[in-house]
């Protein structure tokens, strides 16, 4: 059975109320729970956390043992370097999600420090952007 990790950053807990215009009205949980559902042979497992150093000691708890990584680091995409250190250092996958397409975003969320450190980047297609990730990652 694969195992993919799902690792989702800072205010990403409030999916559902937070600006639903832009993050849909769904909270991840309940997203979550479907994505189990449609791949049962694949363990998904899910953390969250809005600090960046407990970010980074998940990142690499499971970043040598589980076979993937998606990864939503939330605003810390755009000022973390040392999350894209700790992406280099793993042995396992790392694909970037983005819930919104941030190219249509204020001009600061154009710059990913993770993005040169991760295997692809997903962005734009909602909450789905996830499902994306974890097909890329099991194919």
């Amino acid at each position: 059975m694969a195992k993919i990790q799902i690792i989702n950053g800072p205010n990403l807990n409030l999916l559902g109320t937070r600006e639903p215009d832009i993050y849909g009205n769904n909270s991840f949980e309940s997203y979550l729970e479907g994505l189990r559902e449609d791949y049962p042979d694949i363990e998904i497992g899910y953390y969250q956390s809005n600090v960046e150093g407990l970010l980074i000691d998940k990142l690499q708890e499971v970043g040598f043992d589980w076979d993937g990584i998606i990864l939503n680091a939330g605003a810390y995409t755009h000022t973390s370097i040392a999350l894209q250190d700790c992406i280099r250092s793993l042995k396992a996958p790392v694909v970037e999600v983005h819930i919104s397409n941030v190219f249509q975003r204020e001009d600061y969320r154009h710059h990913s420090y993770l993005s040169p450190a991760c295997k692809g980047v997903i962005c734009g297609f909602g909450l789905d952007s996830y499902r994306l990730a974890l097909e890329a990652l099991i194919h």
